[in-house]
């Protein structure tokens, strides 16, 4: 079972963690998912289940993994865009790379979940990652304004975005799916109309390679049946 201690988990039976999901909505999910990873519920849980599960997506593919390398080496462009200091950001970045680097060798994922299980490594990776969605919702402001209640993007980002443990809104999933390029299924057992799940796919129409449990304003990873 699960290590209370873990960021990441290993990847277990659906069943063995939903026990508490109403019948039909726990039925609909084993119908569609097999198994389950767990993500600590620290506030970073979003970031932390995205960037797992999409590495995790891409250690089969070294095409797929070298090309979201240089998306995210390119990525630092985007936060000194949005006026970050580099020296702020740098030795984040060069650990995400160098993560990304180790990831080419490691196909049954055993790196990866160990990466991710070191408190400075877990951390940094989500740390950039929030830099990198407030740099996104700053420079894309006329569009992602509308999205947010805060009378300032910029105080909000501050606030609410780039302090880690931060629970995420939508409109910073919306940012960080479109800065890595990354599509997202979220299938949520709040919501719906009550028996069914609510499902949002980001971006709308995509064929997303990562699925997400959303429950309680918590995330976790799901792995559809057909998934090895």
């Amino acid at each position: 079972m699960t290590d209370a201690r873990q960021f990441v988990s290993d990847r277990e039976e659906i069943s063995t963690y939903l026990l508490e999901v109403e019948a039909t909505k726990y039925r609909e999910i084993c119908s569609q998912y097999k198994y389950m990873r767990k993500i600590r519920g620290d506030g970073n849980c979003f970031y932390r289940a995205l960037c797992f599960g999409h590495l995790e997506s891409l250690l089969q593919n070294d095409r797929s993994l070298q090309r979201f390398k240089e998306t995210v080496k390119l990525s630092g462009k985007e936060l000194l865009a949005a006026g970050f200091d580099e020296r702020s950001f740098k030795d984040l970045l060069d650990m995400f790379v160098g993560v990304l680097e180790q990831c080419e060798d490691d196909e049954q994922g055993d790196t990866l979940l160990q990466l991710f299980n070191e408190p400075a490594t877990s951390d940094s990776l989500v740390q950039y990652l929030r830099l990198l969605t407030s740099a996104y919702l700053q420079n894309h402001s006329d569009f992602f304004s509308h999205f947010v209640e805060s009378p300032c993007l910029k105080v909000y980002c501050a606030q609410e975005v780039e302090t880690m443990a931060m629970e995420c809104d939508h409109v910073d999933i919306l940012a960080l799916s479109e800065a890595l390029g990354v599509s997202i299924h979220i299938v949520s057992v709040e919501g719906g109309d009550g028996q069914r799940l609510a499902h949002h796919t980001i971006p709308e129409g995509a064929e997303p390679c990562l699925h997400l449990l959303y429950k309680t304003a918590h995330y976790d990873i799901l792995y559809p049946h057909h998934c090895h």
